[in-house]
């Protein structure tokens, strides 16, 4: 077993193939589960028997904002150490050995402002060539220095889901900047008030739900679904934050940073129904709730310890 904070370059030590002979395994930060002593191993799932299973701690509501703000890196988590000082030497760190080892990029205070760039953008349809526009690059080093931050599990990268026969189904993907902590950093939010308060805080806590759906799979199975996650929107617009595909059945999760949710926030569900050869399965509202409630017979709010 070999361990390390990244793969690049024991990657490329490796003198022949290492096919079918080695399995590599992705850590990504603590999710709320470990951060709260809470045991409970299995893959979050939208459904009754799932939510049976589960009996997690009480969290409050500030408490929650201040996990998405600081993020959930072990040292910071832990040890308690200064936020802005972390990430400051976290970000220079990076940029200084991991991202310079893969030969790829010219100027590193550009790399950051593209980063940054990212950051602002989670939970939204992946733009690179805007990205590129705000950070003075080209749309293929933009696309080139993207790979490096989704190699690195900085990104996330969710597919569309779409078939043949459905036509008006976007196929744009979206991007999620993993860490909420980082890019809270990144953007310059200074608390957890600030960020809760904010213009993008809908977002931040969609990637926040997201990312905390990965770490339950990823630390349940050993491997990140990529097979079995998907975002669902149409050219009206009509839209599902996380798809999860499982034996043939569809089950829709939306993540909706308010307490109260009611029939408005799954209305969306309904066009899963216009799939063929596709069943939907129980679907779920992760929100800011204290428990879990039922919207319809076969929905639910679902609070965050949930997850």
């Amino acid at each position: 077993m070999l361990s390390g904070s990244q793969r690049y370059e024991m990657m490329a030590g490796a003198t022949e193939s290492l096919a079918g002979r080695i399995n590599l395994i992705d850590l990504y930060g603590l999710s709320l589960r470990e951060i709260q002593g809470d045991d409970f191993r299995g893959a979050f799932m939208p459904t009754q028997e799932y939510l049976e299973k589960r009996n997690p701690k009480p969290i409050k509501y500030n408490e929650v904002w201040a996990n998405i703000w600081r993020g959930f890196f072990p040292e910071i988590v832990d040890l308690g150490t200064d936020w802005s000082r972390f990430y400051s030497s976290y970000v220079r760190t990076y940029l200084d050995r991991d991202v310079s080892k893969l030969g790829q990029v010219g100027d590193l205070l550009q790399f950051e402002k593209f980063m940054a760039s990212m950051a602002a953008r989670t939970g939204q349809l992946l733009n690179i060539a805007d990205a590129a526009k705000d950070t003075g690059i080209s749309v293929p080093t933009a696309e080139r220095w993207l790979s490096i931050l989704v190699a690195s599990n900085m990104v996330y990268v969710l597919k569309p889901y779409h078939n043949n026969i459905l036509k008006r189904l976007i196929k744009t993907p979206k991007s999620y900047f993993l860490d909420t902590g980082l890019a809270s950093y990144l953007l310059g939010w200074d608390n957890a008030q600030v960020l809760q308060n904010g213009a993008m805080s809908g977002a931040m806590f969609e990637t926040f739900v997201i990312g905390e759906i990965l770490k339950s799979w990823a630390n349940a199975n050993g491997v990140t679904p990529n097979t079995n996650f998907f975002y669902f929107r149409d050219k009206d617009g009509n839209e599902i934050d996380l798809l999860i595909k499982r034996n043939g059945i569809l089950y829709p999760i939306e993540a909706k940073k308010h307490m109260n949710c009611d029939k408005a926030d799954i209305a969306a569900f309904k066009q899963l129904d216009k799939i063929p050869d596709m069943k939907r399965g129980e679907g779920c509202v992760v929100c800011m709730a204290a428990d879990v409630f039922p919207i319809t017979a076969t929905d639910r709010a679902v609070g965050v310890r949930y997850l």
